[in-house]
């Protein structure tokens, strides 16, 4: 089990050591491709000097950060939103978990308790969760009790439906078409 997505190899090696970074790369990941959104640690990391922390980016002055995000090229179309975002993360980090991302998932007691703890940061619905969830689950080996069921559909094997399926360029081209299928079910449904 490991994380392997096409983007370069420092920024994949960030996100497998990293914890931080893995849930900053998942936070970026909406409205910009998939290589972009976990590529985006790296980049940020690159800027800062060092390895992103969490009670730095939770202290760090907003407008700064915001200038970190949109520096060209930028981490996300929406630099300015997503550093907030990044920061409201962090700030949550700090307050419950001592500014440790690993006990998000360290300590939760099942896959029920560890949906819970990540759908209770900023930005991170249930989909969202529970892909994060499945990320942890297939590619980091956490599995506490229950954690398939916790991840829906995204916990299966054999799927590819998120970035949690994604080993190579094959694996990322799979989770591309279903994404597209989803989006033209949805087009459909809503008449």
């Amino acid at each position: 089990m490991t994380l392997s997505l096409p983007i370069a190899a420092e920024a994949n090696d960030l996100l497998r050591r990293d914890p931080l970074a893995l849930l900053i790369g998942m936070v970026l990941d909406q409205q910009v491709s998939m290589e972009k959104a976990f590529a985006g640690p790296y980049e940020l990391a690159r800027r800062l000097g060092h390895d992103p922390d969490a009670a730095e980016l939770a202290a760090f002055d907003p407008d700064a950060l915001t200038a970190l995000f949109a520096e060209r090229p930028a981490l996300h179309r929406f630099p300015k939103a997503m550093a907030a975002r990044v920061q409201e993360v962090c700030r949550a980090l700090v307050e419950r978990y001592d500014g440790d991302p690993s006990r998000l998932w360290s300590e939760a007691e099942n896959g029920r308790e560890l949906l819970r703890r990540i759908t209770a940061l900023p930005g991170f619905g249930r989909q969202k969760g529970q892909i994060f969830l499945a990320l942890l689950g297939k590619r980091f080996g956490v599995q506490p009790p229950g954690w398939r069921e916790a991840a829906g559909d995204y916990g299966r094997d054999g799927v590819h439906h998120s970035v949690a399926d994604v080993v190579d360029e094959t694996s990322l081209a799979k989770v591309r078409e279903h994404k597209q299928q989803m989006k033209a079910a949805a087009r459909v449904a809503a008449g």
